[in-house]
């Protein structure tokens, strides 16, 4: 079977020879179907070599957006995330796909030298590093060939982890279950014989009653794994059992009772117990991945779960949760100086902090480092691209961000990042893509629901930009019913009241924040932008911003003077003393 798979219309066939013969001149091996005509045999040839690539460039221009078969593979690919898309024409892509980076090749001239081609070349090698390939059996392989024909590719058995339970009878512990259930996920994944739903979609299932039939055939899956957790002491009990959907029984289950020292032993035990319920074969190259891990040092793991924790918990424009996290990571690489994804996340973190009050460190070393000691991380990518940004440097964040897309386009710290960097781009279309992704995946998440809004209202799509508000609105009212000084929280729900037209409840809200969170810089900055896009209040607007302009960073200055919302104040004098004087600020300060 071939390493990539070009899906493309037949119209396309004179423009897509040429970019196979470059392909493979690179030493990759292709499947693009030039000669046989669709029909029965071709169903099950295509059904074949696609479910066995490891690689799937999508060929996307005027005609193919719209054959059945084209759209059919790239969802495949898509939701194996092995999908590559590139375009002609400026074609439009098809909705489910559009927030997947698409390489425009219409200037690549057959030059493999090219930049849109050498982008092409990095997002095949980047898949094709991390899946192996699949082996069969010397005798198999050996009869196919004596009769002729290529072998059968494996079927991969579909399946769900859900997010396993904490026992521990500790609202805090429940970081370290989230981080058992995200590893078992991580480790399933490098099974090449399983398709695993992603963790952010198994996560959307957390803490809810679920009919298991239900949900197999809404995500497609034959199996479910569901589990507990409970940690007291220096002990772990972990419970997990493999349930068939369709019959609803029991095809595994276990219970352990372990020292905690032994939870990397013991995840790797599950994982392995379930390849084998399952009778799939585990190649000794997965076997090696599963047990290779980020870090063997208990400590520095647990204290990665909790900057994790943390991180997910709160809002970027949190300069508490931000120093939270840089600790802890922090402490984490002091026990284990190799632990890239700690490096990962600081580097996220203190870039943020920077750019939200122009100081400390902007997070850059913490991010090459993360890279130096694992190349195909997606969020160390994801954290150089957003330090390249906030530089200004554009064309290498978006390199990075392409990289982190390929590497794992389900990370929301990914498309995050990947959101941002479109919207300082003027591609608000494709920011949106991203966000909704987001938005979809972290049920709590209120503030891409803000940054939607912003997007949406660019756009002059008020039925979205309602349709965000009423989701927005659900989830900061929850937020502060658990933490009533939430002022980024009272902040959302003055500007979704605003959008909702209940202006007087909303001014209500604002109030309340000002008074509970003086502060905090970016609620006054989101209370500005609504001010001025709602209320047409430009004085108290400005009156918002000034204290925000005088603390914050060179990132959210950019920001500032990139986002549509406060177009309407872009020349009032005093708007532009104020930017002009924060310049000034940051450039005597060097940073």
């Amino acid at each position: 079977m071939a390493d990539v798979f070009v899906s493309y219309a037949r119209l396309d066939k004179a423009r897509v020879a040429p970019l196979v013969a470059a392909l493979e001149r690179r030493g990759w091996s292709v499947w693009w179907d030039p000669d046989i005509t669709p029909g029965e045999e071709f169903d099950s040839q295509i059904e074949a070599q696609l479910q066995a690539a490891r690689a799937v460039v999508v060929v996307w221009s005027p005609t193919s957006v719209v054959s059945r078969w084209v759209r059919g593979e790239a969802r495949e690919a898509a939701d194996r995330s092995i999908l590559i898309p590139v375009r002609f024409e400026g074609a439009r892509l098809p909705m489910d796909v559009r927030a997947i980076h698409t390489i425009d090749l219409d200037d690549w001239n057959q030059d493999p030298g090219s930049a849109a081609f050498q982008d092409l070349c990095r997002a095949v090698e980047a898949l094709l590093a991390r899946q192996p390939p699949a082996t069969a059996p010397v005798a198999e392989a050996r009869g196919a060939a004596a009769a002729g024909t290529a072998p059968a590719a494996p079927s991969r058995v579909a399946i769900c982890v859900l997010p396993f339970s904490n026992m521990s009878g500790d609202l805090e512990q429940e970081y370290f279950s989230d981080g058992i259930s995200e590893d078992i996920i991580t480790d399933l994944s490098k099974v090449s014989s399983l398709a695993v739903v992603s963790r952010n979609t198994a996560f959307t299932f957390k803490g809810k009653s679920i009919d298991l039939t239900s949900l197999a055939r809404q995500l497609k899956v034959q199996y479910v794994l569901e589990g507990s957790v409970r940690r007291a002491g220096g002990r772990v009990r972990i419970t997990a059992q493999l349930i068939e959907a369709a019959s609803d029984n029991h095809v595994w289950a276990e219970r352990y009772d372990r020292d905690l020292n032994d939870i990397f032993a013991l995840q790797d035990e599950i994982s392995q117990a379930i390849v084998k319920a399952l009778r799939l074969r585990l190649l000794p190259e997965e076997k090696k991945a599963i047990e290779q891990r980020g870090t063997t040092n208990l400590d520095a793991y647990n204290l990665y779960l909790m900057a994790r924790h943390h991180y997910t918990g709160g809002i970027q424009s949190d300069i508490r949760k931000n120093d939270t996290v840089i600790r802890l990571c922090r402490r984490a690489i002091d026990l284990d100086p190799g632990y890239a994804r700690a490096w990962a996340l600081m580097a996220t973190s203190q870039r943020y902090r920077l750019g939200i009050s122009g100081q400390g460190d902007n997070g850059d070393a913490a991010a090459t480092r993360a890279l130096e000691l694992d190349a195909t991380l997606a969020e160390a990518h994801a954290a150089k691209a957003g330090i390249l940004a906030a530089q200004g440097s554009y064309d290498a964040a978006q390199a990075e961000i392409t990289m982190a897309l390929r590497l794992d386009p389900e990370s929301v710290d990914v498309l995050k990042e990947a959101g941002r960097l479109a919207f300082l781009r003027h591609r608000v279309p494709e920011a949106i893509g991203h966000w909704e992704k987001v938005f979809g995946l972290v049920e709590m998440d209120f503030a891409t629901g803000g940054l939607l809004i912003t997007a949406y209202t660019a756009l002059g799509d008020t039925a979205s930009v309602q349709r965000v508000a009423r989701a927005t609105l659900a989830r900061a009212e929850k937020i502060i019913a658990v933490d009533g000084d939430n002022g980024s929280a009272m902040a959302a729900m003055f500007s979704c009241l605003l959008y909702l037209d209940e202006t007087e409840r909303a001014r209500e809200w604002a109030r309340r924040a000002m008074l509970i969170d003086p502060d905090n810089l970016m609620m006054r900055y989101n209370l500005a932008c609504d001010l001025v896009i709602n209320l047409r209040d430009f004085d108290l607007a400005l009156e918002m911003l000034g204290p925000y302009c005088s603390n914050t960073g060179r990132e959210q200055l950019a920001w500032l003077k990139t986002d549509t919302d406060l177009d309407p104040i872009r020349a009032d004098a005093r708007f532009q003393a104020m930017v002009e004087d924060a310049e000034r600020r940051l450039a005597a300060a060097g940073t």
